[in-house]
């Protein structure tokens, strides 16, 4: 049967045209009656070709398929040898058409909530579909989770990780409790950005941590030259141990943070702030170290226990001056994390306390699944700037001349001068 035959059958013995009640169509109501009458139709001219051999048919039996367009009822034909069932219409034990259970994963991934998901479908005519069909159709994002979580990444080389954890709350044995949900991000060979892994953890201790990075270890991480996360202990233990010989770099924001809390009042934190944006304002790496070692002066000066903080990081703080200068900019800092944490909240809000462990994986990893879908759309580097990591510092060193007058050494205590001098505003000094 041809779909106009169909049609023309349906044609035959349809219904009154559904209309609202000021007399316009009820083109939403006309679709799912339709879509019921097509469906049937076709299932009965299967049934027919199904007794061509001498079977017959033996009644129906009814089944209820949530749709698009609003709940429909099957008649499905039965026969008297045999089973018969349509395979290409509907799966098996299924009561959701793979069109709604697209769009409700895609509205739970968006963030909005399951109670407000169940208004949305009854204004789009869905009669009934409760809190926990929801969660249920949502079950359907585990397998696209599970991929990307498990996913080998052995087929390419990632110089730079970036490592953070944020906390969501989420009810773990009985009771509400913080949550860390800790997550890798990879800078790949050919430039793209790739979100390596995401668990989550009781806390964020060396032992998790450990396991973590060992994980993104086994499924192929390697080649790694630098890693970026705030100065958590157990994290940077791990680092040493996963990834040897990789340098840790000390997130400078963080580290911003760090040294202004230690201040007594608001004019030493405003004066801290801005001896430490003035360090990381500039770009020549020379500059850099000596505004770096006069900064540490200048505030110990204010703050002795800020001094000796800062002191004590160097190393850490100023780790991605050994990389190619394009690179400066997003390595010492956990910026590219903190976005991302930033979305995780905003689609976590919604849901506030995460019933298990497990729906706070599977939307979480729904939701980067989308993000890692649009990274690979787009180079975060060049390819030809990503492959000088992995060749001879001496050729991608800056050789021309430095744009200052007088040594690095000079011009660093210039600066320092302007921004002491002001209080507070940091500038390039003359």
């Amino acid at each position: 049967m041809t779909a106009m035959d169909t049609l023309a059958a349906i044609g035959a013995d349809a219904p009154e045209i559904p209309r609202f009640d000021d007399g316009m169509v009820n083109i939403n109501e006309l679709v799912r009656t339709l879509a019921e009458a097509i469906v049937n139709e076709i299932m009965d001219a299967q049934a027919e070709d199904a007794c061509a051999e001498g079977n017959q048919r033996n009644g129906y039996r009814e089944r209820r398929l949530l749709t698009s367009v609003g709940r429909i009822t099957l008649r499905i034909p039965k026969l008297r040898r045999g089973t018969y069932f349509p395979e290409d219409l509907i799966e098996r034990y299924s009561r959701v058409d793979r069109a709604v259970v697209a769009a409700v994963a895609e509205m739970v991934t968006s963030g909005v909530s399951t109670r407000k998901v169940e208004k949305v479908a009854r204004a789009l005519g869905v009669d009934r579909m409760s809190a926990s069909q929801v969660s249920r159709i949502c079950e359907s994002l585990d397998a696209a989770v599970a991929d990307l979580r498990g996913r080998p990444l052995g087929g390419a080389r990632f110089p730079y990780l970036w490592i953070d954890a944020t906390y969501l709350k989420c009810r773990d044995g009985g009771h509400v409790s913080s949550c860390a949900v800790v997550t890798a991000i990879g800078a790949a060979d050919t430039g793209h950005r790739v979100l390596l892994g995401v668990d989550s953890a009781d806390t964020e201790d060396y032992a998790s941590w450990r396991a973590f990075l060992l994980s993104l270890r086994e499924r192929g991480v390697a080649g790694v030259r630098c890693v970026t996360s705030d100065a958590h202990a157990g994290l940077r233990r791990a680092i040493e141990e996963v990834f040897p010989g990789a340098a840790w770099q000390r997130c400078v924001v963080h580290l911003e943070r760090n040294v202004c809390a230690l201040a007594r009042n608001r004019r030493e934190r405003a004066l801290l702030g801005s001896v430490m944006r003035a360090v990381f304002a500039e770009s020549d790496p020379a500059l850099v170290r000596e505004l770096y070692h006069l900064a540490v002066d200048e505030i110990g000066a204010v703050s002795a226990a800020a001094g000796a903080l800062l002191e004590e990081a160097e190393a850490d703080a100023l780790a991605y001056l050994d990389f190619p200068p394009a690179h400066h900019r997003r390595l010492r800092t956990n910026n590219v994390q903190e976005r991302m944490n930033r979305e995780i909240k905003r689609r976590a809000n919604v849901v506030q306390v995460f019933p298990s462990r497990k729906s706070l994986i599977r939307l979480l990893g729904a939701v980067l699944s989308e993000m890692d879908e649009d990274w690979a759309a787009r180079r975060w580097f060049t390819e030809e700037s990503i492959s000088e990591v992995f060749e001879d510092r001496r050729r991608w060193r800056p050789g021309r001349p430095p744009a200052y007058e007088g040594t690095a050494a000079e011009h660093a205590a210039r600066i320092i001068a302007v921004v002491m001098a002001d209080g507070g505003a940091v500038r390039k000094a003359a």
